[in-house]
């Protein structure tokens, strides 16, 4: 999971999981304060799974203890998030500010820096360097993907033209060529003695990927805006940015959540080609244990219980995607 992350620095992930619980109880219990029961009979059935899963985990005992403490923690948190949404319904509008900052305090305790002693990016390994890059990259590419979108409609015929130059040539590249370019070139056009680790140049050329292919998701929603809504907005006084921001944007993007959602999900699963760069992600750590004579043979094992983790991250953003629709839909209504 972590790789060649120092041992003696472990504490950190697991702090930083111990936040990550906490967070997403604190968040469970604050959206759903309103519903009739918090644990209702299927969530219990999934805890118990989950539960009994973390007990027949082939850890040291003591990784199972603490992998059933953050369960509980979650637990925990998302009954006290349900009785603090009730007494401050505003809570909810502070959810996706906390979890910023929650991927701050991540970034620090991996990264190390400040009072931390740090940890060069080189270390992130296995599981720990596939969501990193995962997660840095959705979150970058998204508000280019977007950027890109609007500049494809501008009227400004130098930032239309620019943005589908760069929409359509990197969408005319294989992902495994922009993932070598950045390793080998990108050095090339930066002064001499700066040369930026090889996570952060993966992270580039995933971002830049992504962007392009969001960009004409997001481009398909904003066609299914009427013209009328802006016109309207017009009318009423609004500017541009308002227009944009206010009117337009919430409208495409909501039309097309599923398309978003999919890319996301392709970005988390071509991770693996990172390994072909020379990185050790979760699929480069698995090639590394098939190639320790110790576990010669037991591919299919290996291969099976990755897949297994790609299908948990996977379909957990396809699950937030549903209710996020869901309760779109039930806005509106």
């Amino acid at each position: 999971m972590a790789g060649r992350y120092p041992s003696e620095q472990y504490w950190r992930l697991w702090t930083l999981l111990s936040i990550i619980s906490l967070f997403s109880g604190l968040s469970w219990g604050i959206i759903a304060r309103n519903a009739a029961k918090l644990f209702s009979r299927s969530i219990l059935i999934g805890l118990g799974v989950v539960a009994a899963l973390f007990a027949l985990t082939p850890t040291p005992i003591p990784y199972r203890l603490l992998l059933l403490g953050l369960l509980g923690l979650v637990i925990f948190s998302a009954w006290v998030g349900r009785l603090a949404g009730k007494k401050i319904p505003e809570l909810g509008k502070w959810i996706a500010f906390g979890w910023f900052l929650v991927f701050l305090i991540g970034w620090w305790l991996i990264g190390g820096g400040f009072i931390l002693e740090g940890v060069s990016t080189n270390e992130w390994q296995g599981l720990l360097l596939t969501i990193f890059t995962a997660t840095i990259s959705i979150v970058i590419c998204f508000p280019v993907g977007v950027l890109m979108a609007l500049g494809r409609r501008s009227t400004l015929p130098v930032v239309r033209w620019l943005s589908i130059a760069y929409i359509e040539f990197i969408r005319g590249i294989p992902l495994i060529t922009i993932l070598f370019m950045g390793q080998v070139l990108l050095p090339l056009f930066l002064p001499e003695g700066m040369r930026p680790d090889r996570a952060i140049r993966a992270i580039v050329g995933l971002t830049l990927f992504s962007s392009a292919y969001l960009a004409e998701n997001v481009r398909g929603g904003l066609q299914a805006v009427p013209r009328g809504q802006s016109e309207a907005a017009m009318a009423l006084g609004l500017n541009t940015p308002l227009t944009l921001s206010l009117i337009v944007l919430p409208q495409a993007l909501k039309a097309v959540i599923p398309a978003i959602v999919g890319q996301f999900i392709s970005l988390m699963q071509d991770t693996t080609l990172l390994a072909i760069v020379g990185l050790v992600e979760l699929l480069g750590i698995s090639n590394s244990i098939l190639a320790n004579p110790n576990f010669l043979g037991r591919s299919s094992e290996v291969y099976l219980f990755i897949g297994f983790l790609f299908w948990i991250f996977c379909y957990a953003m396809s699950l937030a995607s549903r209710w996020v629709e869901r309760k779109l839909s039930r806005d509106r209504g």
